[in-house]
């Protein structure tokens, strides 16, 4: 897609003019980098970083009985949470691939919010809004909506100097107002490190951001772009949709399985996965962790150990793979076979060069979310 053609999000010019480097995601133009993803990266893990998210599906869905219509389709089951919390869920097809993996906020038993991931957005309303009876409405606030990111050990501080809430739990939100407008503070993220996002109406989402950044020196903001929260979210070993996870991808070899209600009734793919949890799957989302100079990528083949270069059986392909600012070595998420055991040790052809792995459990980096 052309850049004109890009979707941008209402901070696009603020992006522009601090000199961000923009690529297109998911049909959005959005920023992958400003200072650098090492430092940047480096900001959240140590201070503060925010990052623009706007590209995010924003789904509001209301009516009597909206959870119990959101459990009949998403694997996992909201009457876990109460009100007030939120929930990692996924949309599966009929064959128990990934549609999408999303973030439900219940409000009450007939009010929750979704946040699906910007290039599935369209598809997720549509298939809500295709499967919801009458009396259940469902709200695209795609465009009306931004979302900032606020992620690191000084984020709480940031967000109280506001006037904002920051002090509920990890995965609850609460509801507050920006410049008299209203926000939802959430405390959920994408980098592992304790953090927040705050969905906005666009009418204040520019204000929100300059707000932000005007306590930079006082907490040490820096904006961070997408290039970074690859890093940081890979570094926790979270699934990224279209690479760790997708239609042809499933929970259960993504290693989600505990994001599957299995005692519900129903929910979209359910006997697929049920049948693949009875049979056993023939491939497992494992991490990666270099034990030479090699960095992994997307797509390279994952081989066993043999004594010629690169003759081993391929036993599977690297599905992330970045060098990792925190540890200093490349890490990455295959696919493989599942007669790979954690600490083997295998190859990655690394663009015709064999560089040698240990198979690990994620995440590589340990969370302080809480």
């Amino acid at each position: 897609m052309t850049r004109n053609r890009l979707k941008k999000t209402p901070l696009h010019e603020r992006h522009l003019a601090a000199g961000a480097k923009t690529a297109d995601f998911g049909g959005w133009d959005m920023p992958i980098e400003y200072a650098g993803v090492v430092a940047e990266h480096t900001a959240v893990r140590t201070a503060v970083g925010i990052f623009d998210v706007s590209h995010m599906g924003k789904v509001r869905v209301h009516g009597q009985g909206a959870v119990e219509f959101i459990n009949t389709l998403l694997t996992n089951d909201l009457d876990r949470v109460g009100d007030g919390h939120a929930q990692y869920s996924m949309l599966c097809n009929d064959a128990g691939g990934v549609v999408d993996d999303l973030i439900v906020y219940r409000w009450s038993s007939d009010e929750v919010f979704i946040i699906p991931n910007a290039s599935n957005a369209a598809n997720v309303v549509a298939e809500l809004r295709a499967a919801a009876p009458a009396g259940i409405s469902v709200d695209d606030h795609h465009d009306d909506h931004g979302i900032i990111a606020v992620q690191g050990p000084n984020s709480r501080a940031l967000i109280e100097s506001m006037g904002m809430p920051a002090d509920h739990e990890y995965m609850s939100m609460v509801r507050t107002e920006f410049r008299g407008e209203p926000v939802i503070v959430c405390r959920t993220g994408y980098t592992g490190e304790h953090g927040y996002e705050l969905v906005a109406p666009v009418s204040v989402l520019v204000e929100l951001w300059d707000a932000l950044l005007s306590r930079r020196d006082e907490f040490g903001v820096l904006r961070a772009g997408l290039g970074a929260r690859d890093t940081l979210r890979t570094e926790m070993g979270y699934p990224l949709h279209g690479q760790d996870i997708s239609p042809e991808i499933t929970p259960i070899e993504a290693g989600l399985g505990w994001a599957v209600a299995w005692k519900k009734p129903e929910f979209a793919g359910h006997d697929a996965l049920r049948q693949q949890l009875a049979d056993g799957p023939s491939r497992r989302l494992r991490g990666l962790l270099s034990l030479d100079r090699g960095i992994p990528r997307p797509h390279m083949q994952v081989r066993r150990v043999s004594k010629e270069p690169l003759a081993g059986d391929v036993i599977g392909e690297v599905t992330s793979g970045t060098f990792s600012p925190t540890l200093k070595k490349g890490i990455a998420l295959a696919l493989l076979d599942v007669s790979v055991a954690l600490g083997d040790e295998v190859v990655v052809d690394v663009r015709g060069r064999e560089s040698r792995f240990t198979v690990v459990k994620p995440p590589f980096v340990g969370p302080s979310t809480r």
